[in-house]
C-alpha cells in the first residue's frame, strides 16, 4: 500500500486535497474535474496537456485517477525527486485549503465555505447597528488570509446575535457584556459571552464538542472549530422549518404505500432531496438528485426545479447549453427572480459543494416551496390537527438535551421516530450511566419489529436498574411511538442525568447523597436569603416562581454582579414575567449553565423544567 510510505500528518493533507479534486466524492478523479480544477486555479492550456497530465498519473489506463495512484504520483514528487506537471497543480491546489497546525494535527477548511458564510451573515446582519458600531460587519471576505470571520467571532457579540438569527429569542441581549465608551472588552467580560454563546448552542441542540472560549477567542487558529460551529448555526436557520408543523403541505411527498410516520422519521435533508425529486418527476424529467454534490453540479437539475416552481418567473434556458459554469450562473439569476437569498457562487455550484448547495437547496425551498397548501379536511384525515403532533415543548427540551451530549454519529432529529428501534435510546443510556449498556445483547441492525422490542426491552431493563419508576411500561410501547411513556422514561433518564452531576459538582454540600427536591429547595432558599434578598420558593412548583424575580435572586446570591437591577422588573404582567425568565436563562448561560427549557416554562412553573434549570444554576455554584 502507498499510504505506508507516509507519515499521518502527510496523508492528512494528501485526502484534504484529493477532496477538492474528487468533486462527486466517488473516491475517483475523473477528467472532468481535473479539468475544472485547472479552470478554477488558470493553469488550463489545451486538451492535450490535460490528457497527457491524465495519462502521466492513470497508471492502469481506465480514465480516472484512483486514490492509491494519486499517492503514487506523490510518491515520486516527494521521495524520487520527479519532475511532474502534476506537482505545480497540487501546490497551487493546496493553497485553495488553508491549514492550521496543531501539534501533530493538520486541521483544514474550504476557503469557499470561509467566503459563503461571511457572506450569509453580514447579509442576515447588515442592519445590526451594533455590529457596524463595534466593527463586526461587514466582514472582510477580500483578504482570505485574515480570516476576518474568525477574527470577528472574537468576543462572542457577533457569534451570540447570529445565534438569535438561527432561533430567535434564544439569547437575551442584556446579559451580553458589551463595549462601552470606546473601552475593549476584558478577557473576563469575554469568557462570559462565550459562556454564553457555548451554553446557547448546546441549548438548541448544536454540538459544541472540543470547542471552548479558548478556541473562539482565538478563532484564526482555530478556524476548523469557527466554520464548524457556523455551519451548524446556518443549517439550523435554513433547515428549522422545513418539517411538517411548519410546512404541512409536505404531506405531499408522500409516495405509494407510505403513511405520516414514514415522512416524520426524515431528517430535513432527506425531505429536501424527496421535495426536489418530487418537482422533477412533475416535470416529466428522467433526472433524480440522490445528495447535494455530484446529482446537482451540472446544473440541470436545478434548472428544472427552479422552472417546476415558478414557470412564470425562471425559465429553463439553461439546459440550451452546454457550458456548466454559465448555466449555474443562469440558475444563481433565475433563485434571484424568487427573492431567494444565497450565498453559493456558480463556482460553488460546479465544484459540488455539498453544504453550500443543502443550503442553497433549503434557501430555494423556504421561499417557494411550491407546493398546494393542504384543507383542513386533508389535514384532519391524516392526523396533523391533533394537539400532540409535532414539537411540543418537552420533546424539544429532552431532543436538545440528548443531542448535546456529543455522542459520535447521533443526531435525534424527532424524538418519537429517532428512538423507535432502541438504538438511540441505549446510546444516551450508555452515556448517561457509562458502561451499563452490554452491547452485545443489542441488535444494531433491528431490521423487523422483533428485533426493535427486544432492544427497548433492554432499555426497560436497565432502567428499572437505574430505579426508574417504569409501571406498566414495555419496549414494545416505544416501538410504537407511545408519545407518553417515551417522554416519561426519556425525563426520569435526563433527571437522573442532571442530578448525578449534580451531586457530583455539590459533593462537598451534599456529601454525595442522591439530590432530592427537598435538598435542592432548602440550598436555594439558603443561598438567597444569605445574599440579603427576600424571594423564597416552597417547592418547585411554587407558583409565585412564575415571576422570575426568584430565578434572578438566585443567581445575584451566585454572583451579584452578573445581575444588573434595571432589567428586572416586578414581575407582575405576563409580559414581565417573560422578560425576567428570558434574562434569568442568558445570566445562567453567562455563569456557565447548560439550560434547555425555554422562558415559557419558566412562566409557566413547569415542574420538570425548573427542576433543571434550578439544577443548572447550583451545578455553576462554588
Amino acid at each position: 500500500m502507498a499510504e505506508s510510505k507516509f507519515k499521518p500528518k502527510d496523508l492528512t493533507e494528501f485526502r484534504k486535497v484529493f477532496k477538492t479534486f474528487d468533486h462527486d466524492s466517488s473516491g475517483t478523479i475523473d477528467k472532468k474535474e481535473m479539468r475544472d480544477v485547472l479552470t478554477k486555479l488558470k493553469m488550463y492550456d489545451s486538451l492535450g496537456k490535460l490528457e497527457d497530465l491524465m495519462k502521466e498519473m492513470d497508471v492502469n489506463k481506465d480514465g480516472v485517477i484512483s486514490w492509491e495512484e494519486f499517492l503514487q504520483i506523490m510518491i515520486e514528487i516527494k521521495f524520487a525527486g520527479r519532475e511532474s506537471s502534476f506537482a505545480k497543480v497540487y501546490n497551487k491546489q493546496k493553497q485553495t485549503v488553508i491549514k492550521v497546525g496543531k501539534g501533530q494535527t493538520v486541521h483544514s477548511f474550504a476557503v469557499e465555505e470561509m467566503f459563503a458564510f461571511s457572506e450569509h451573515i453580514n447579509h442576515c446582519l447588515k442592519d445590526d447597528l451594533e455590529c457596524k458600531k463595534f466593527g463586526l460587519i461587514p466582514i472582510n471576505t477580500v483578504d482570505e488570509k485574515k480570516m476576518g470571520l474568525c477574527a470577528n467571532v472574537r468576543d462572542g457579540i457577533l457569534l451570540a446575535k447570529f445565534i438569535n438569527i438561527a432561533v430567535p429569542n434564544t439569547i437575551d441581549e442584556r446579559a451580553l457584556n458589551k463595549p462601552k465608551k470606546g473601552k475593549s472588552l476584558s478577557l473576563f467580560q469575554i469568557n462570559e459571552n462565550m459562556n454564553i454563546v457555548i451554553n446557547s448552542a448546546k441549548g438548541i441542540g448544536i454540538k459544541v464538542v472540543n470547542i471552548g472560549a479558548t478556541e473562539l477567542t482565538d478563532g484564526v487558529k482555530h478556524p476548523h472549530l469557527v466554520l464548524g460551529l457556523i455551519w451548524q448555526l446556518v443549517k439550523l436557520q435554513l433547515l428549522n422549518s422545513i418539517n411538517l408543523k411548519s410546512h404541512p403541505e409536505l404531506v405531499r411527498l408522500l409516495e405509494e404505500g407510505e403513511d405520516l410516520e414514514d415522512l416524520l422519521r426524515l431528517p430535513p435533508e432527506q425531505l429536501l432531496l424527496r421535495w426536489f425529486n418530487y418537482h422533477l418527476k412533475n416535470a416529466e424529467s428522467s433526472k433524480r438528485v440522490k445528495n447535494f454534490s455530484g446529482d446537482i453540479k451540472d446544473s440541470e437539475a436545478y434548472t428544472i426545479l427552479l422552472h417546476q416552481i415558478a414557470p412564470g418567473k425562471c425559465d429553463n434556458k439553461g439546459l440550451d447549453t452546454k457550458d456548466t459554469k454559465k448555466r449555474a450562473q443562469m440558475v444563481l439569476n433565475n433563485a434571484k427572480k424568487l427573492d431567494v437569498e444565497s450565498f453559493i457562487t456558480a463556482a460553488d455550484i460546479c465544484k459540488g459543494n455539498p453544504k453550500l448547495n443543502l443550503a442553497f437547496t433549503a434557501a430555494i425551498f423556504n421561499q417557494c416551496p411550491g407546493l398546494d397548501p393542504m384543507e383542513e379536511e386533508e389535514l384532519e384525515k391524516i392526523g396533523l390537527l391533533e394537539d400532540d403532533v409535532g414539537d411540543s415543548r418537552e420533546e424539544r427540551a429532552f431532543r436538545m438535551w440528548m443531542n448535546s451530549l456529543g455522542l459520535e454519529d447521533f443526531y435525534i432529529n424527532n424524538l418519537f421516530e429517532d428512538c423507535a428501534d432502541g438504538i438511540n435510546l441505549l446510546k444516551v443510556i450508555d452515556a448517561v450511566e457509562p458502561g451499563i449498556v452490554y452491547w452485545k445483547k443489542v441488535y444494531m441492525k433491528p431490521s423487523n419489529k422483533f428485533k426493535m422490542v427486544a432492544n427497548q426491552n433492554y432499555a426497560v431493563v436497565l432502567g428499572k436498574k437505574l430505579k426508574f419508576s417504569l409501571v406498566g411500561i414495555a419496549g414494545e410501547d416505544f416501538v410504537n411511538k407511545n408519545k407518553k411513556l417515551l417522554l416519561a422514561f426519556v425525563w426520569q433518564l435526563m433527571r437522573h442525568h442532571t442530578l448525578k452531576y449534580l451531586a457530583k459538582v455539590q459533593e462537598k454540600h451534599f456529601g454525595g447523597k442522591k439530590v432530592t427536591d427537598e435538598m435542592m429547595v432548602k440550598w436555594a432558599n439558603g443561598k438567597v436569603s444569605s445574599s440579603g434578598r427576600k424571594s423564597r420558593m416552597r417547592s418547585l412548583k411554587h407558583k409565585g416562581l412564575s415571576s422570575g424575580v426568584f430565578f434572578l435572586d438566585l443567581l445575584y446570591a451566585i454572583q451579584p454582579k452578573v445581575i444588573d437591577d434595571q432589567y428586572v422588573t416586578e414581575g407582575k404582567t405576563e409580559e414581565d414575567k417573560l422578560l425576567n425568565a428570558r434574562y434569568a436563562i442568558s445570566v445562567s448561560r453567562k455563569l456557565g449553565a447548560v439550560v434547555f427549557c425555554i422562558p415559557e416554562d419558566l412562566v409557566e412553573v413547569r415542574y420538570k423544567m425548573v427542576l433543571t434549570f434550578v439544577a443548572s444554576i447550583m451545578s455553576c455554584s462554588s
